[in-house]
């Protein structure tokens, strides 16, 4: 009985399903006879019309069988078996509907959620953008590049390129703000900002 969920069952159910419990449990051995609908009705405080239908279920799963003139006896420990391993079933299978609904609610929330963030990077973005249209980029000097040992004055880079150098790197050490004096080897890594299409720009003037 501890994996059927009672409070989600009619009375005259409960009341079934815990004779029927007794039943597996040899409290009322094959033969016993059951407490007439009166006795039944008082021992689990409900009404004699609640009582006599908790028995016709019994009887009409074969768990218990009537007497004429004498009342109802145990007659099936497997029927009983049964009638309790149906319920768990059925408890089971409304446990794993509810788990799925439950879980689909909790998706639609995370997607919901996922939506606004999205939104919020989108407009964050945009805003970002519209104040700071210069996106930043690096690019590492190749040594076959026609343009080594040059300053960046003489490279006129910005003017070829329509990327500032902010920083430069040279041997492990970086050069904020390098200067048009600052002359490029091979190896070097340049940062500057520029326009989306900068990056490949740099690269073609560097390739030669």
């Amino acid at each position: 009985m501890s994996g059927i969920k009672q409070n989600q069952l009619a009375r005259y159910q409960q009341i079934a399903l815990d004779i029927a419990s007794r039943i597996i449990n040899q409290e009322y051995p094959i033969g016993t006879k059951i407490h007439a609908r009166s006795t039944i009705a008082n021992t689990y405080q409900v009404s004699p019309e609640t009582a006599r239908k908790a028995i016709k279920m019994l009887g009409d799963l074969k768990i218990v069988e009537a007497k004429r003139g004498s009342g109802f006896y145990v007659s099936s420990i497997e029927n009983a078996g049964n009638f309790l391993d149906q319920f768990s079933n059925v408890k089971t299978l409304k446990d794993l509907k509810n788990d799925i609904q439950n879980i689909m609610a909790r998706q639609a929330e995370d997607y919901r959620q996922l939506a606004e963030l999205m939104n919020q990077f989108v407009d964050q973005t945009q805003r970002f953008n519209s104040v700071s249209p210069l996106v930043p980029f690096q690019y590492e000097i190749g040594a076959k590049s026609p343009h080594l040992n040059k300053s960046i004055g003489e490279l006129q880079l910005w003017q070829n390129t329509t990327a500032t150098i902010v920083a430069v790197r040279q041997g492990g050490q970086l050069k904020v703000s390098p200067g048009p004096y600052a002359v490029l080897n091979a190896g070097d890594t340049i940062f500057f900002v520029g326009a989306e299409t900068s990056l490949q720009q740099v690269q073609s003037f560097f390739a030669g």
